[in-house]
């Protein structure tokens, strides 16, 4: 299939993903805000350290509070990752292939950027903050479902799940970053009521807290950490994508002999041999930010490798 195609159809299906993440992370943000007791340090500014954009936050807003972090990562056009400014690129690559798409994707695409664009619009927050996000989360379900149930699983809809699955497995391991940022009052409390929230939290951020606990009974960090990133059957843990960006990869080869597709199929294998033969109790040994921070590193070079085999 054409690159210009294959490449508009991952993005739009990356920027889907994207918009959808943030608005959870702001949405489980707000409600962590209200359970946790006075005195201990808002989440807000690790939420902005996590998606590694502290300067830009900073450039243009004086104090990481509820109302400017929301604004920043939901309503800002000038951050090129906000809800408003994803969900803009995810229909404008819409738009140069609607071709390969189906009227009702295209419609949902659009009707999810008008809900979002009149909000930016009215220059408030919404009444609602908590349901403002959950709608965008309940329409992004949506979208990805259309895209599912109305693509033919050819070529095309490959590049797109390849690009829903990247960007889920970066933004997995970033939001458990945030665990990294977010300063406990004591050593004292580690184990404590208060450190179950945080990482409860997280679970309920990637909507893994049931799946999780179908495993464990017990909050703790290891058994979160090993389900963020290493498990194998849940759809947003950074193994669960890596590997099946493995399968589209393949699939998208299919019988070619053609030795392009080489690099990206030996970057994942690399990383997948990474994740196979570590545990939680290594990476939490390790130190659990510079494992993630470094995970985000291969996930970006399996980007690279998609672009340059088939972008370009």
């Amino acid at each position: 299939m054409l690159s210009r195609v294959a490449e508009s159809i991952f993005w739009m299906a990356r920027y889907i993903e994207r918009a959808e993440n943030t608005a959870r992370f702001v949405e489980v943000t707000l409600n962590l805000v209200l359970d946790q007791p006075m005195g201990v340090d808002q989440p807000w500014r690790p939420l902005i350290n996590a998606t590694g954009d502290d300067a830009a936050f900073d450039k243009s807003y004086r104090v990481a509070d509820a109302e400017s972090v929301t604004r920043f990562l939901a309503f800002d056009k000038t951050y090129p990752n906000s809800v408003i400014r994803t969900l803009r690129s995810a229909r404008e690559n819409a738009r140069s292939v609607r071709e390969s798409l189906s009227s009702e994707a295209f419609e949902q695409i659009n009707t999810l950027y008008h809900f979002v664009d009149a909000a930016a619009r009215a220059g408030s927050q919404p009444d609602s903050a908590t349901e403002f996000f959950d709608v965008i989360r309940h329409h992004c379900h949506l979208l990805t479902g259309i895209l599912d149930a109305t693509m033919s699983h050819d070529q095309a809809w490959q590049f797109a799940n390849m690009g829903r699955l990247l960007e889920r497995a970066d933004k997995t391991s970033r939001i458990l970053d945030v665990k990294y940022f977010t300063l406990l009052p004591s050593v004292d409390s580690v184990g404590t009521a208060l450190d179950d929230l945080q990482w409860s939290s997280l679970l309920f951020s990637i909507s893994g807290f049931e799946a999780y606990r179908r495993h464990h009974h017990m909050i703790r960090s290891e058994s979160v950490v090993d389900f963020f990133l290493l498990h194998p059957e849940f759809p947003r843990s950074v193994l669960f994508c890596i590997e099946n960006i493995q399968s589209s990869l393949a699939a998208i080869r299919g019988k070619s002999t053609d030795r392009r597709h080489k690099k990206p199929a030996s970057q994942v294998t690399a990383v997948l041999k990474r994740l196979h033969t570590t545990t939680a109790k290594d990476i939490l040994a390790f130190g659990l930010h510079q494992f993630v921070d470094s995970l985000q590193g291969d996930m970006n070079r399996i980007g690279d490798r998609i672009s340059e085999t088939y972008f370009r």
